[in-house]
């Protein structure tokens, strides 16, 4: 699914990332954890394809195609998808116009006909009552007043409907309280499939409670520095990373 190998990344002349190779296999639930400062935001960012990021050695593959060559809406149509820690607000832009001018964006870039207006309707309707996504919060300016646990569930709708490949979720259970972070988590465990994968970027493992993962990866100093399964998790809220801070050099 996604392979990373040997990433190099800079930021106004900072080097950020620093050799990190990753693998993400079909069906997997792969959760980076780690320090602030340590590059996983700035690893999300550079997946996506978001502007400004120096990329100066290494390759990411998804289903083995170099997504470094492609521009951010290509990579979104080949199958990424990248859920933000802070959702913006986008004054004077209808929720329901940006979700099907989404879809029917990658749809066209894939030589797909555009959904009719009907199969538009009924699926944003049935997957926002999945999330409990009130019919007024789609009425109205996207992310425009919502509340934290709002634009986070906004965002899962945004996956559900795009059926990405691979999906990315950057610290999504930031600002979220327990009963927000369990319909957040629901709506992601229903899209779980062998054929989809997911980075869960988090501080915490509170999330990892919802989010069961398969392999935790541990990050500093721009490099995965310890991987392991769902326990490793465990250890980092029981000792923190100070343990891990000095193992990459």
């Amino acid at each position: 699914m996604l392979e990373i190998r040997n990433l190099h990344v800079s930021i106004e002349d900072k080097k950020i990332l620093n050799g990190l190779t990753l693998t993400v296999h079909d069906g997997e639930v792969a959760a980076i954890m780690g320090p602030n400062g340590s590059g996983k935001s700035t690893l999300s960012y550079v997946i996506a394809g978001k502007p400004d990021y120096e990329v100066l050695d290494g390759e990411i593959l998804l289903d083995g195609q170099n997504v470094l060559e492609l521009e951010a809406h290509e990579r979104a149509a080949a199958g990424l998808f990248l859920a933000f820690q802070y959702p913006l607000e986008i004054p004077g832009v209808a929720t329901m116009s940006f979700l099907k001018a989404a879809m029917n964006s990658q749809r066209k870039i894939r030589g797909e006909e555009e959904m009719a207006t009907a199969d538009f309707m009924k699926a944003v309707r049935a997957a926002a009552d999945k999330l409990g996504i009130p019919q007024d919060m789609l009425r109205r300016g996207l992310n425009v007043g919502f509340s934290g646990g709002e634009k986070k569930r906004m965002e899962i709708l945004q996956m559900a409907l795009l059926a990405p490949n691979f999906c990315i979720l950057d610290e999504t259970d930031s600002g979220l309280d327990i009963d927000a972070l369990k319909v957040v988590s629901e709506g992601v465990n229903a899209l779980r499939d062998p054929k989809r994968a997911f980075l869960v970027i988090t501080h915490y493992q509170r999330l990892l409670n919802y989010i069961v993962p398969d392999t935790v990866h541990v990050m500093a100093h721009g490099q995965v520095v310890k991987s392991g399964g769902k326990e490793l998790a465990l250890e980092l809220e029981a000792t923190g990373y100070a343990d891990y801070k000095t193992l990459a050099a």
